[in-house]
């Protein structure tokens, strides 16, 4: 498997330089070409992810760095699909070499206990839903970065650098809370899905997981009601999306962190 996850950050890594390389120019030929060793390297992550979460028949490894490469992958396909429509690819400069590094790390990492016996399919469908929620709030988290470096650049006067390179304001206001809506819903559903279908997620074990998630639940509905209503934007829209990215990542990885290094140990 380190073969893969060598060839797998080469590919992501190659896919960012030539990027960076190439900022400013539009040509649809040529982002395909710098799109095109991501999008091998997504393909083998994918294969990576199989093995690495599924080693066999109904038992799922989803421990924390494994969430973490999946989440990655996860947040490189959405930059790869919003790249053919959108000139967003410069994203990718930061999070495809990130995503390839994963796949390296989660090798040299400590192995959390699997889950076993999952065989249903309901389950299966919290957990992924859940992940692409994650993943969904995670990449609207890079865009509130972006938007606000590119906000900030544009009232100092200082149009210069990336900013070059970037969409209008309005239209990475507009993909922002595009983002938020879909990372909204699937946030929703893994909030429904899990209490019809986990027997207590207010368990020990899961209640911090849950009130944070349902923290970030909240703060979303505000935000997406005060842009509907109000027409929130700017700095507003970035400081909200920030914080549920916060409460969100917490309710993740963080209850992972305590659970598998903290309270075991």
């Amino acid at each position: 498997m380190f073969f893969a996850s060598l060839l797998i950050f080469i590919c992501y890594s190659l896919s960012a330089v030539l990027i960076y390389r190439n900022l400013g120019k539009s040509k649809t030929s040529l982002r395909w070409l710098q799109l095109s060793p991501a999008l091998v390297g997504s393909v083998i992550h994918v294969i990576f992810l199989k093995q690495l979460i599924y080693p066999e028949q109904g038992i799922l490894n989803l421990g924390f760095f494994s969430a973490f490469c999946l989440i990655s992958w996860l947040v490189s396909i959405q930059i790869l699909i919003s790249s053919l429509y959108r000139p967003l690819e410069s994203l990718g400069i930061i999070m495809f070499p990130l995503s390839g590094l994963t796949t390296i790390l989660v090798l040299f990492t400590p192995v959390s206990e699997p889950l076993t016996n999952v065989s249903s399919q309901f389950i299966h469908g919290h957990i992924l839903i859940s992940v692409i929620a994650y993943s969904l709030i995670m990449l609207s988290a890079l865009q509130a970065i972006a938007l606000a470096y590119q906000n900030h650049a544009i009232r100092s006067h200082h149009p210069g650098g990336l900013i070059r390179f970037l969409p209008p304001l309005h239209d990475m206001e507009t993909l922002l809370f595009q983002m938020l809506g879909f990372g909204f819903i699937f946030l929703s559903t893994a909030l429904i899905s899990g209490f019809f279908f986990m027997e207590d997620l207010f368990a020990q074990h899961l209640v911090h997981k849950t009130i944070l998630s349902i923290i970030s639940w909240v703060i979303l509905a505000i935000l997406l009601f005060g842009r509907f209503k109000f027409g929130w934007r700017g700095k507003l829209a970035i400081r909200w999306t920030l914080t549920a990215f916060v409460f969100i990542m917490l309710a993740y990885f963080g209850s992972k962190l305590v659970l598998e290094f903290i309270v075991t140990s």
